[in-house]
């Protein structure tokens, strides 16, 4: 029996309400080494997708292929201020074939494929001591670096052309843009998200100033900021059909004195927040890293508790209808034992065009679903 515990952990499915979810196939990443899985509603896995790179975030696009971040490479691992850093991002064909790849030791938390075929990515670069010096916020240790990590979002062909690189510190305001103050010196904003609005503009999630911006690609500048004192280390913001904000609040050193996460909606006009889930009582419901939100077609959303492995959709009436917790476990080479996180989940309906024409039989990975 494992250390702490009084009885075995549960894992697979664990609750399913039929008529009140919204049925097709969930996307997650897991295990040692690393795979992307599409299981059923019934938990049953369906496809998987493998590489020796390892894929610890995958997004599936509408050919059926997977663009894919690679597992974190031995020789950055457990670098202060740098986690969720991959060598390489990489896309993969429904039979697991590479058919491309861009390589860059400091990539790091999310990508997007635009409509015009290029990619974004995120990745560092060392600022200037200059610069560095001007950020504000944090708290200083012996061993900070003099050259902070600053965050930059590349946009990249098909063929591996940077036809387009944004560095943050040429337009973010190191008086506005503040890091927590329990949080350490080495990077300044750690981008954990990106993504495209209907108008065109980037929007990504800031963990260590409390943002969420939008971003006008063609001049670089700013449009917009929310989040300071309203959500602490948030993940994966994104707008949704009706034009609102949707975005995953971990409540990391919140100002409530207790540490519990959220999922928001919020109208950004007003920035009036028009639903809002969080477990009765708050702490059940914790991320203290990653986490993800998605809103399905029946108003259902989708939640990714990443800490513990854990996948529910809730009802707008905050009802949890469908509840799975991934049995795919890894080392965790930084504190000891294993963890099964996993960055972010998604559903696709029987009808998306991904899944058009794909075998999605699930006999053929029955020794993998006995396992758990």
């Amino acid at each position: 029996m494992a250390a702490g515990k009084t009885r075995q952990d549960t894992v697979g499915l664990i609750h399913y309400e039929p008529d009140k979810c919204y049925r097709g196939y969930t996307l997650f990443c897991g295990g040692n080494p690393a795979c992307a899985y599409l299981i059923d509603m019934n938990g049953s896995i369906c496809h998987r997708w493998t590489n020796e790179r390892g894929i610890v975030h995958a997004k599936l696009l509408n050919n059926g292929n997977l663009v894919c971040r690679g597992a974190i490479v031995p020789l950055m691992e457990g670098q202060r201020g740098t986690n969720a850093q991959a060598s390489c991002v990489f896309e993969l064909n429904w039979q697991g074939e590479l058919v491309w790849e861009y390589r860059d030791d400091h990539l790091h938390h999310d990508h997007e494929r635009l409509p015009n075929g290029n990619t974004l990515l995120i990745t560092w670069r060392l600022m200037s001591e200059e610069m560095s010096k001007r950020i504000q916020g944090g708290y200083p240790s012996d061993d900070d670096d003099p050259q902070m990590l600053g965050d930059v979002v590349l946009e990249v062909t098909p063929g591996g052309d940077v036809v387009k690189e944004w560095c943050s510190w040429d337009h973010l305001d190191p008086e506005v843009d503040t890091i927590c103050p329990i949080e350490h010196r080495r990077e300044w904003t750690h981008f954990n998200s990106i993504s495209v609005t209907p108008e065109g503009d980037w929007l990504v999630s800031a963990r260590r100033t409390n943002t969420v911006a939008t971003i006008d690609p063609q001049s670089g500048e700013v449009t917009s900021r929310w989040g300071p004192g309203v959500v602490s280390h948030q993940h994966d913001a994104r707008i949704l059909g009706n034009g609102n904000l949707l975005v995953f609040d971990n409540g990391v050193h919140n100002k409530t004195g207790s540490e519990f996460s959220r999922v928001l909606e919020v109208k950004p006009d007003t920035r009036e927040i028009v639903w809002e889930y969080q477990a009765d009582p708050p702490w059940g419901f914790f991320s203290f890293m990653a986490g993800g939100a998605d809103r399905l077609p029946n108003g259902n959303t989708l939640i990714c508790h990443s800490s513990a492995g854990r996948f529910f959709e809730v009802t707008s009436r905050k009802e949890i209808v469908w509840e799975y917790v991934n049995p795919f476990y890894t080392p965790n080479k930084r504190t000891g034992g294993r963890h099964n996180m996993s960055f972010r989940a998604n559903r696709f309906g029987p009808d998306h065009a991904a899944l058009a024409d794909k075998e999605l039989n699930p006999d053929r990975y029955g020794n993998l679903n006995r396992l758990y």
